[in-house]
């Protein structure tokens, strides 16, 4: 009996495999408790700058495991798989656009809701900072890293006192002005291009703040990231989307493990 969820479409971005704060089981981990018929990578799933300057020491088995669940999804499962080029994957740029049995490398994509038509774009090239000053972005990266160690040495202290995790980057991104500008800036302009392409919603990812909302009639879809929201977005059967988190998922799998645990296998 299989009891994972199904969903018509799931999308993920942001997982940046190749980098010390990639949640890569955890993602993997969600992929596995969950079917699908269509998944879109939404771009930085594979973090080339990162990988540039490390090379292949920073590939870790757990990363050709992520990338065996896709496989065994398209083979077994007859998922079809778009993967829309992020700026941090741009090494993509040479392949785009490519076709591969159910494997799609785009640029982006018009995904059929519905009725609806969204526009799914990463979402970097609607951003200044990275589609203009290359240079700014990787100095902000290179910020954003430090940010995570502080972070990563902080919620090791909160886990001796019993404390759950928290973000200090989630935390400045909802009280900074800056960031909270930003973010509403780059809500602002992806709609007004999704409506400009007569589609009904957007779908992004890229400034790893998940997101389910109406913005001036527009339906905006945030998948949000794999290094610290954790965050997925899922469309079922009725064209319902909603945001997912990985706890979320991970308590539903235990619940229905549970279930089964219990019921009678017949003789």
């Amino acid at each position: 009996m299989n009891m994972r969820p199904h969903y018509r479409t799931v999308v993920l971005s942001d997982i940046h495999l190749g980098t010390s704060h990639s949640k890569v089981d955890q993602v993997s981990d969600f992929l596995s408790a969950v079917d699908c018929d269509r998944l879109i990578l939404n771009g930085d799933i594979i973090d080339g700058w990162s990988l540039k300057k490390s090379g292949v020491r920073k590939w870790k088995p757990e990363h050709t495991r992520f990338f065996k669940i896709l496989m065994k999804m398209m083979e077994k499962c007859g998922t079809e798989i778009i993967y829309v080029r992020g700026n941090h994957d741009d090494f993509l740029d040479s392949l785009i656009p490519l076709q591969f049995a159910n494997l799609h490398i785009v640029k982006d994509y018009i995904l059929e809701s519905n009725g609806k038509h969204y526009f799914v774009t990463h979402g970097d090239v609607f951003d200044k900072v990275t589609s203009g000053m290359k240079w700014l972005a990787k100095l902000g990266d290179i910020g954003y890293t430090l940010l995570l160690e502080m972070n990563s040495i902080y919620n090791k202290y909160r886990l001796k006192q019993g404390k759950p995790y928290y973000s200090l980057s989630q935390a400045i991104k909802q009280k900074v002005k800056q960031a909270v500008s930003y973010i509403s800036d780059f809500e602002a302009v992806l709609v007004e291009f999704a409506r400009s392409r007569k589609c009904e919603g957007v779908i992004c990812g890229h400034i790893h703040h998940p997101e389910d909302r109406t913005v001036d009639g527009i339906h905006y879809l945030n998948s949000g990231d794999w290094v610290e929201t954790l965050s997925a977005l899922t469309e079922d059967g009725e064209g319902r989307w909603r945001v997912v988190y990985y706890t979320e998922a991970m308590k539903l799998k235990k619940e229905k493990e549970s279930v089964l645990s219990i019921i009678p296998v017949a003789s």
